[in-house]
């Protein structure tokens, strides 16, 4: 028999405040038409003044835990993806196993940018396949409003708040692509390409938290290719193939990356998750929350076989195979 972290549970959490594109037609010279055409996008949510990256990421794991049917100590770890922490430190995985009464267990973050909820899944799946923990909490969450620099009018519409978690537990399965659960994953970074999406600031450069700065058609050339090659890789290491995919689940920063992914991997965007519209780019948040709605809405059955693949800031990039 094979172990493998099987997801148990998954839920989100969204900002109440809803921010259309119209917003940002009195603050910069754009429109709803430019930005929808451009980036798929048509509204985001910003979160309240109070509402922090850690109150958001334990929102999304209430309702992964209710989803699961579990109580917050049947977790053994939480691994939170976030590129926005409450503070720089301690974690904000901490900050949820407080928020959550956990009183057992152990938590730390992953920093990954945009890519960080595939990398958080992937140290996820070997602390179970290390037998280091049972059952794990796996967070995307963030709060990107806070470094946008509402003046550029290239990044300033794209990004939006939230959280997403999947639970994920140790089964066993007889060791073939037929399991559930994760299958196998594909990481990847490339620190040379750091200028094309990066902030400004930090705490041993500038100290404060600056602005996210962005370039936009280059990163839009690596994405497309980046993308495609890390999903493939990922499914040939467990002898699957592009064909055997129900759904593509990829991070949700812009319908033009996410159609080219698609039609260079040769799946129809009818088996694409696609919640940009609704959502912006919540980076690592993002496909949480994409498989929260997707599963809500009974298009991800038990027994889909799933790619999730991101690329961010690094840049980092890779895949997680992964049948539900």
């Amino acid at each position: 028999m094979t172990l493998r972290a099987v997801v148990k549970g998954v839920g989100h959490y969204l900002p109440e405040r809803v921010v259309p594109n119209s917003y940002f037609e009195d603050l910069v010279d754009t429109s709803d038409e430019w930005i929808r055409t451009r980036s798929g996008i048509e509204r985001r949510h910003f979160a309240a003044e109070d509402e922090t990256t850690s109150k958001m990421g334990a929102n999304a794991a209430r309702a992964a835990l209710a989803d699961a049917g579990l109580e917050p100590d049947d977790i053994d770890a939480i691994v939170l993806a976030t590129s926005t922490p409450d503070l720089t430190f301690p974690s904000v995985a901490t900050m949820v196993q407080n928020e959550l009464g956990m009183t057992r267990g152990f938590g730390f973050d992953v920093q990954a940018v945009c890519a960080g909820f595939v990398f958080a899944l992937t140290n996820a799946n070997a602390l179970i396949l290390a037998g280091q923990a049972k059952r794990v909490l796996v967070i995307g969450a963030e709060t990107f409003s806070r470094i946008l620099d509402m003046k550029d009018r290239a990044t300033c519409v794209l990004f939006g708040d939230g959280a997403g978690a999947l639970v994920l537990e140790a089964q066993e399965g007889d060791g073939s692509n037929a399991d559930r659960g994760i299958l196998s994953a594909d990481l990847n970074s490339d620190g040379r390409l750091r200028e094309m999406l990066y902030v400004d600031g930090g705490v041993s450069t500038t100290q404060t938290s600056g602005h996210l700065r962005m370039q936009g058609n280059p990163l839009f050339r690596q994405a497309v290719g980046k993308l495609a090659q890390t999903a493939e890789t990922a499914l040939s290491k467990v002898d699957l193939t592009d064909d055997d995919v129900n759904w593509i689940v990829p991070h949700q920063a812009n319908i033009r990356i996410i159609q080219g992914t698609a039609k260079k991997l040769g799946v129809p965007m009818d088996r694409v998750v696609v919640t940009v519209q609704d959502h912006g780019n919540t980076s690592a948040a993002s496909i949480p929350l994409a498989m929260s709605v997707a599963r809500s809405e009974g298009k991800i059955k038990d027994g889909d076989l799933l790619v999730a693949e991101a690329i961010g800031g690094g840049l980092a990039w890779g895949a997680v195979v992964l049948r539900w």
